[in-house]
């Protein structure tokens, strides 16, 4: 109702924001060339952010741009879910009704919960993969809006956001891909303390390279200056410029104020406390001014004028004359909406609130209430349960505060703010008993608690309970990421449940305890599942018992697959088919398939998973249609089809950042890394990994990154590297982690590092340790690299001491090859790569024996694999001497190294490099001469090899194994070294290599100490 009135106590002059507002405009035109830009603004209170984003939204507004403002509102202590988004979002609507509209078509239903002017929100699902298909649509919304005109969208007060805007700014900043977008962001620096929670996502934006943090500093004496000449209209004093400069500090609303009051005649007097120094001009407005100033103050960042005109209760005249004096004093604006007001400083809003006292604010807080409850109109749609809440929480009367809060939890599930759902679920349960008990009796679980348990009652006639409240907290943490809190809440609900049993309710929070448990690594999860399956067990089929059977199934597909584990998936789909839990038959079926794939059933297992998939997509079943793109390609993995596995993931990988969690849509990707991995693609893998690896969140799923990067390093020879990311895993997955498909790998790359680094008793050790535990039925896709892994270990010792303890470790390995499965190619191929790399280490392996193992590798798609055994077989070739299997040799290690050349693999590439030199075969078609002080003596190329090892003591079988040729050749080049050196024994020849200074010491290569390249 009343414009903005200009006074002289904000200056019309810009000053010092210069190299700010340039990058800005700088980012405006990167922008409107199609790039997304990001801005995070800090500072302390006063410092001019505010001015600065009003000073670039109107430049860019002059530039064509489309600018949309939204701010994190603060209402007592409590930030109103998605409110600067909404705020938002509204504006761009006004502004861009048309486009919005075709840029949100499809899909008003769910983008409702952020902008109620869409429609009615859908019911949905309440769980994770609701929340991000939110976010995701939000941020696609955006990049549509943004598509043909450059769009900003500035988003204040970052310290007072909620949660899940934290969640869904960061979300959008991460997946910003397209459009002519500039988002800017700002929040008060002085208020992040160590442990606001702003301070983890500013640390996670500082890793973007997409965005940019920059933090405003106060002005310098110079601008000061100029700022008050703004103010004043003429050049100040010097003496003033210093006392005002001195005393705020170069803080431009500092500044403002004291100028301000010296200009009014109250240069003297100021108190040296800041809230003095802030209520102020408050003090000398007329008191009907001030009692609206402490009204506003109370009702939150903006107070609509209808709302503030019901509590002032004042005559319309007497309200606008209030009003004009706090807006003539600058100290109250209308809001941009125009339909309200607000103080122009939140510091000043602040001071005045702080100045109440306790029973004015209960009043005030009241009257709020009453008139919101008289009239819910007031206040926008999205805005009204929240704030009703948090007016009837802050005026102390707990009967009208519990209904009212637990009104607002169930329209913060409705938009998947999770996290505000939790913060008034506690607060309903600090309200709980101090509420009348006539008062609870009227709350039902079908109007608050959507998802407490299942227990055969009627939720519509049903008193609600403390332990639904509880239920929904506790689920509602897990959902928002605050594990650690709803670990605490299903405790409680436990020991209450102690002195009231409930079976049913008790088996489903241990259910949900299991899940915390195991997500927060600190436990397995398995006793609670065995609790809550013994609790069940008996009653009629249940909701609580399809899940707690399907939950007990999928625990033993990871942790001890095996026919228990069968017999349980089996059990859940045929109970949760009894009770109609249709999402629930769906995941109990979907364990089943990956079970039967490892069972040996391996086409009715994969038919299975499919079928669940192209189900779940069909019916609109996001989560499990999700899990179905983790574990389908999994299996296919575990078979060796790793071509097949890789459309289907890429699919996934789309799917889950339309509808997925972050975790859900890491563990796709890193499956992905592992396929491509296996293909040869180890670029594309690492890709795939680190995106992985940016993704994901929870502990498991940076394990299990953490261990494909410990893969890589391996096989790229970076020992350092492959140290450093197996330490990450193991804390990543911590001492409560034992499930073979983690456990197993870690030890294979454990023994793997080991063996690299000359460790052979650590390799036996990590050996011995893995199989104590144990190789279930279905973990042979584990089992057999990590054999493999020990039993080449065996085979490239060559050290003293080594062949200590060999004995019983390769009879130990035998034994278990021979009970692990090979139901599938890719498994029979390493059970004969296993068995010939045992052979090896006993001397036993031929050039038959390694034909078979390359045969086996050359019908799959292993190119890394096939390349390691080819390198085998030549090695075993070069030991027959023959020219055709030197011939054959020459061109397998040729396949070998150009594999392990192109992986960048380069163990394997320096042993093929060093075994071709040993046996003087060339790599490329071209053999180089070769060249020598001894060409004098008349010594061949190989004679001169005979000589060398001659000369370091080597016997003629020695120098054969040496040089892949028979004793009886070693014998005649021998024989021929001594006629032509014209001595009579190998100590005499040996004698005069030493005189003539043919071999020096350091001329003696590492690859001619044993048979094997290490």
């Amino acid at each position: 109702m009343l414009g903005a009135v200009e006074t002289r106590c904000v200056s019309p002059v810009f000053v010092g924001r210069a190299d700010e507002l340039s990058a800005l405009h700088e980012a405006l035109d990167r922008a409107a060339g199609g790039e997304p830009q990001a801005w995070i603004i800090g500072g302390e209170a006063g410092v001019g952010k505010t001015r600065l984003i009003e000073e670039f939204a109107a430049s860019a507004a002059r530039r064509g741009a489309v600018v949309a403002v939204g701010g994190c509102v603060e209402i007592g202590a409590d930030g109103l879910p998605f409110a600067p988004f909404s705020t938002a979002l509204r504006a761009l609507r006004r502004e861009l009704p048309d486009d919005l509209a075709a840029a949100a078509a499809g899909q008003e239903e769910e983008l409702a919960r952020l902008l109620p002017e869409l429609g009615e929100a859908s019911p949905g699902r309440h769980d994770e993969e609701g929340m991000a298909r939110l976010f995701e649509l939000t941020a696609r919304l955006l990049e549509r809006v943004a598509s043909d005109r450059t769009v900003v969208v500035a988003l204040e007060d970052l310290h007072w956001a909620d949660t899940s805007t934290r969640h869904l700014l960061a979300y959008l900043l991460r997946t910003l891909r397209t459009g002519r977008l500039v988002v800017l962001a700002t929040y008060r620096a002085d208020d992040i303390h160590r442990r606001h929670p702003l301070r983890p996502l500013l640390a996670e934006l500082d890793r973007m390279r997409t965005v940019q943090r920059v933090e405003l500093a106060r002005l310098t004496r110079p601008e000061v200056a100029r700022q008050i000449a703004g103010i004043l209209g003429t050049e100040p004093e010097p003496a003033r410029v210093d006392e005002i400069f001195a005393r705020s500090d170069g803080n431009a609303f500092f500044v403002e104020e004291l100028a301000a009051a010296g200009c009014d005649g109250h240069r003297t007097g100021l108190t040296e406390s800041l809230r003095d120094l802030l209520l102020v001009r408050v003090e000398r407005l007329p008191e009907s001014a001030q009692r609206i100033a402490r009204i506003v103050a109370e009702g939150g960042s903006t107070v609509e004028y209808r709302l503030l005109a019901a509590v002032a209760r004042l005559g319309e005249d007497d309200l606008i004359d209030a009003l004009r004096a706090a807006v003539n004093a600058n100290l109250l604006l209308a809001s941009p909406a125009g339909d309200g007001y607000r103080f122009r400083h939140s510091l000043v809003r602040e001071a005045v609130s702080d100045d109440l006292l306790p029973g004015e604010r209960t009043r005030l807080n009241r009257r709020y209430a009453e008139a919101l409850e008289a009239d819910p109109t007031l206040v926008p749609a999205d805005e009204r349960v929240t704030r009703l809440a948090s007016y009837w929480y802050h005026a102390h009367d707990p009967a009208k505060a519990l209904p009212a809060v637990l009104d607002a939890s169930v329209t913060a599930r409705r938009r998947h703010a999770y996290a505000e759902q939790l913060r008034l679920l506690e607060r309903a349960m600090e309200l709980w008993d101090t509420t009348p008990e006539a008062v609870r009796a009227t709350l039902r679980p079908a109007d608050h608690a959507e998802l407490y348990p299942p227990c055969g009652c009627d939720p519509a006639t049903t008193p609600l309970r403390y332990l639904d409240l509880m239920a929904e907290a506790a689920v509602a943490g897990r959902l928002c990421g605050e594990r650690g809190r709803a670990l605490k809440i299903t405790k409680r609900a436990l020991h209450l449940l102690e002195d009231d049993p409930d079976p049913l309710r008790t088996a489903w929070f241990l259910v949900q305890r299991s899940r915390l448990v195991r997500a927060l690594s600190c436990g397995d999860g398995r006793e609670e599942l065995a609790a809550a399956e013994e609790l069940v067990r008996g009653l009629p089929p249940s909701e609580v018992h399809a899940e707690v059977l399907v939950q007990v199934a999928c625990w033993s597909m990871v942790h001890a697959p095996g026919p228990d584990a069968y017999s349980a998936a089996e059990r859940a789909v045929e109970y949760a088919r009894m009770v109609g839990a249709r999402e629930t038959e769906l995941d109990a079926r979907q364990v089943l398939g990956v079970l039967m794939v490892d069972a040996g059933h391996i086409e009715d297992g994969l038919a299975e998973l499919h079928e669940i998939k192209e189900r779940a997509l069909a019916e609109n079943i996001p989560h499990v249609a999700l899990n179905a793109y983790v574990n389908l390609p999994a299996e296919l993995e575990a078979l060796g089809r790793s071509r097949e596995a890789v459309p289907i993931l890429e699919e996934g990988v789309a799917f889950a950042q339309r509808h997925g969690l972050p975790d859900t849509e890491a563990w796709v990707w890193g499956n992905l890394a592992e396929s491509l991995l296996s293909l040869g693609r180890w670029d594309e893998a690492d890709r795939a990994g680190a995106t992985a690896r940016q993704v994901g969140r929870s502990a498991r799923t940076q394990g299990f990154h953490a261990t494909h990067r410990a893969e890589l390093a391996l096989a790229h020879g970076d020992l350092g590297g492959t140290a450093q990311h197996l330490a990450a895993a193991r804390d990543h997955f911590g001492d409560h982690e034992d499930a073979p498909q983690h456990r197993l790998p870690l030890t294979r790359l454990a023994i793997g590092l080991a063996a690299q680094e000359g460790r052979l008793p650590d390799a036996r050790a990590h050996l011995e340790r893995a199989l104590h535990a144990g190789l279930p039925p279905g973990t042979h896709r584990y089992g057999w690299p990590l054999l493999l892994a020990a039993a080449t270990a065996e085979a490239e010792a060559r050290t003293p001491g080594a062949h200590q303890g060999r004995p019983e470790t390769l009879s130990l390995l035998f034994e278990t090859a021979r009970k692990l499965t090979t139901h599938a190619p890719v498994w029979l191929a390493h059970e004969k790569w296993v068995r010939a790399e045992l052979l090896r280490a006993e001397d036993r392996d031929t050039a038959d024996t390694w034909t078979d193992v390359v045969t086996a590798f050359e019908s799959l798609e292993r190119p890394y694999d096939l390349a390691r055994v080819r390198r085998r077989l030549a090695e075993a070739l070069l030991c027959t001497g023959g020219e055709d299997e030197r011939a054959r040799a020459t061109e397998l290690l040729r396949l070998a190294h150009a594999v392990a050349d192109h992986l960048r693999a380069r163990p394997l590439a320096d042993a093929v490099t060093a075994l071709a030199q040993r046996a003087r075969l060339s790599l490329t078609h071209a053999v180089a001469p070769s060249a020598g002080p001894v060409q004098a003596l008349g010594l061949t190329s190989r004679e001169r090899d005979v000589l060398r090892l001659v000369s370091t003591g080597r016997t003629n079988r020695q120098i054969a194994g040496e040089l892949f040729i028979s004793p009886k050749t070693a014998s005649v080049h021998v024989s021929n070294i001594l006629a032509k050196l014209d001595v009579s024994t190998r100590g005499e020849a040996a004698a005069v290599a030493h005189r003539l200074g043919l071999f020096p010491p350091d001329a003696h290569p590492a690859s001619l100490t044993g048979r094997g390249v290490r």
